[in-house]
């Protein structure tokens, strides 16, 4: 991290306390939340409406005080507040990268932490969360594999992020302005931080069924991309009860390598993978898989890798992102080359697929792809504990 760097930190130090027999209403479908309304005293020939009244408070609006719900009555508004809370995570630090990246320490319930990351682009704005307090996977290039899984997050803490991260944009629209009047910030979100999302599935799915909820964050189905290492078993249940777009981490084009770098291979190879994804467009009316693969040098950036890579994706609609390995403390790979990576990428390109080369963001604030971590857990493991699990000798 350079001096010259703008980058800023906030600290919340004090974390907030879930009031005693209140319920959250953050993140509940909405059968569970009219009901939890009735449940509370609320006519059941008034649910429906007043389910859609607050919804819109909360997932459109961005409003936690029940008194500020202007078209409600005050006597029901008092009994809101008596019987339920607007819970989401909390910020504790923020961090903003030179290029404008903004990583998010976010605590959640029990003193857990858990990274967010929002990437401004130009004409867009991708907000990258986690569904996972550290992860399972123990890929050998990430970061965040590196810390053990301490618990699945809810549905609550995961649309929480967006909306937290919003109340730091300022993103939420101003009193008196209509949906729509100005380009969201956040206009994009990628399921790609800690932690597998399809080994947390319900929860996403609960989660993201809000943000494409149309009186909800209201964001299309091709805005939102759920990224996995390969849980085949609930591919297409992803398909069939989100509908989202799939990305998936692929970064090796032979069951050999692959063991090592995402080691859920052992459990379902490239082969079964790749089956469960061609299905996938159709049964999501999904316009293509984005195949994630991190170039590491000497590992997986060869000609030869790029060619075997074609052929395995072949009748796939598909485009591939090549990403330049973002190293971290004991990595035990490096970046390849860029002229290698651009070697790669070529092939690819014609054969007639995209292949774009992700610039790497938010680099100087450990906010890069596979980067994430949570601050307690920063410390990590040594790099020869890492290349013993990945199975690397150590030189």
């Amino acid at each position: 991290m350079t001096a010259d760097a703008p980058i800023t930190q906030d600290f919340l130090t004090v974390p907030r306390k879930m009031p005693e027999g209140k319920r959250n209403l953050v993140g509940l479908p909405r059968a569970a939340f009219r009901a939890a309304l009735i449940e509370a005293g609320t006519p059941e020939k008034q649910a429906k409406m007043r389910e859609a009244q607050l919804w819109q408070w909360i997932y459109q609006r961005g409003v936690r005080d029940f008194a500020a719900m202007t078209n409600l009555s005050k006597a029901y508004r008092a009994q809101l507040a008596e019987d339920f809370v607007i819970e989401i995570p909390e910020i504790v630090s923020k961090q903003v990268s030179a290029d404008g990246t903004r990583k998010y320490l976010m605590r959640i319930a029990g003193g857990h932490e858990v990274e967010t990351v929002y990437i401004p682009e130009e004409g867009r704005g991708t907000l990258c969360i986690s569904s996972q307090v550290g992860c399972t996977l123990t890929c050998s290039f990430c970061h965040t594999g590196t810390q053990k899984l301490v618990r699945n997050l809810t549905a609550a803490e995961i649309v929480g992020q967006v909306m937290a991260a919003r109340d730091d944009l300022d993103d939420w629209p101003k009193p008196g302005e209509g949906m729509g009047e100005r380009p969201r910030l956040v206009s994009n979100i990628v399921l790609m931080g800690m932690g597998e999302p399809l080994y947390n599935f319900e929860n996403v799915r609960d989660a993201m069924k809000i943000a494409m909820d149309g009186e909800g964050i209201s964001l299309s189905r091709r805005r939102i991309t759920l990224s996995t290492s390969g849980v085949v078993p609930e591919i297409a249940r992803c398909a069939e009860e989100i509908g989202c777009l799939m990305a998936v981490s692929f970064h090796a084009t032979t069951d050999e390598v692959r063991d090592k770098l995402v080691p859920i291979n052992r459990k379902w190879n490239i082969a079964t993978l790749l089956e469960a994804l061609r299905a996938y467009p159709r049964l999501s009316n999904s316009e293509r898989i984005t195949f994630e693969y991190v170039m590491l040098k000497g590992v997986n950036d060869s000609d030869a890798d790029a060619r075997r890579l074609l052929k395995l994706i072949a009748g796939i609609p598909a485009k591939i992102n090549l990403i330049p390995f973002n190293e971290w403390p004991g990595a035990p790979y490096e970046r390849s080359d860029w002229s290698r990576i651009e070697a790669f990428a070529d092939i690819i390109y014609k054969a007639g697929y995209a292949a774009p080369i992700r610039t790497p963001r938010g680099e100087d604030i450990m906010a890069a792809c596979g980067q994430l971590k949570s601050a307690t857990e920063r410390a990590g493991k040594r790099r020869a504990e890492i290349e013993a699990e990945a199975g690397i000798a150590t030189p």
